[in-house]
């Protein structure tokens, strides 16, 4: 199994670029074909008033909406020249970026996209868009923190691991990183053995599951008192982890919203890219 067509998602946020040097570096170790997507939502620009309006109006704001999709495109056009990368495309699509990736994705292997910033002026649509990508796609999702620079990705993995559905969906989804990587550490935070979930040992199964595949893997076993994101973070930092994967809402999402949960801290806070699976 291996990668070969990745999604990434191209808009006008400063941090486009580093998102999509991740996509190159990523189709270029997987061989696969790379897609740019970026999305003009002119298909929804009639909408966004709520009276009626000239019809010049609705075209000027149609006419700005695909300059700007153009640029950003243009932009993967120049990253993948300095590349030299040659296996891509461009598209845009005149739907709003959640509904064009939804679309677009289920054709892909892999979906790139960027942490949501919190406190920028499309705060609430940048959140949706990640967190629909995650639950929608159908496809592992990789998103890219806002800040921070990652010239290589998936040499050094951690795995969170709590023997759940989505856990297990993210380890297969992963698993062309996970048999490249050069070393996967499984982690289980206090995890307790169960019939129904770890067994006698946790992170044995999966551990052994992985060596099969012949991933170079390890277990570590991590009690702690502070939240699960946090945890997460602090060790992945610990041991120079290049990439986290992860299930992505595990829970139900009114659980989720309730107890704020591991994916939304991790996801507001994350310092390193991470893979989720729904």
């Amino acid at each position: 199994m291996s990668y070969k067509t990745i999604l990434v998602h191209l808009d006008p946020t400063p941090r486009c670029s580093a998102r999509v040097d991740v996509a190159i570096e990523l189709a270029h170790r997987f061989d696969a074909h790379l897609v740019g997507l970026a999305a003009t939502g002119d298909a929804q620009a009639a909408l966004a008033f709520t009276a009626p309006v000239a019809a010049d109006v609705i075209e000027q704001l149609r006419a700005n909406l695909a300059e700007t999709a153009e640029q950003s495109a243009s932009l993967f056009d120049k990253a993948i020249e300095r590349s030299g990368f040659s296996r891509h495309e461009r598209r845009i699509s005149s739907l709003d970026a959640i509904d064009a990736i939804a679309l677009h994705s289920r054709y892909t292997d892999l979906v790139v996209v960027g942490q949501a910033d919190d406190e920028g002026p499309h705060a609430a649509s940048s959140r949706m868009l990640v967190e629909r990508t995650i639950l929608g796609s159908g496809r592992p999702t990789l998103i890219v923190p806002r800040a921070g620079n990652f010239e290589k990705v998936g040499r050094n993995v951690m795995v969170a691991w709590d023997a759940s559905r989505s856990a297990a969906r993210a380890v297969a989804d992963a698993m062309p990183v996970l048999c490249s990587a050069e070393k996967v550490e499984v982690i289980v935070v206090n995890a307790r053995s169960s019939s129904e979930g770890h067994g006698d040992e946790p992170g044995a199964d999966v551990a052994l599951y992985l060596a099969r595949h012949g991933v170079n893997v390890s277990v570590r076993q991590q009690v702690s008192d502070i939240d699960i994101g946090n945890t997460l973070l602090s060790h992945a930092f610990d041991i120079g982890a290049d990439m986290l994967v992860m299930g992505g809402y595990g829970h139900s999402r009114l659980r989720e919203l309730v107890m704020g949960g591991a994916t939304r801290s991790l996801l507001a806070q994350m310092t390193l890219p991470v893979l989720m699976s729904h």
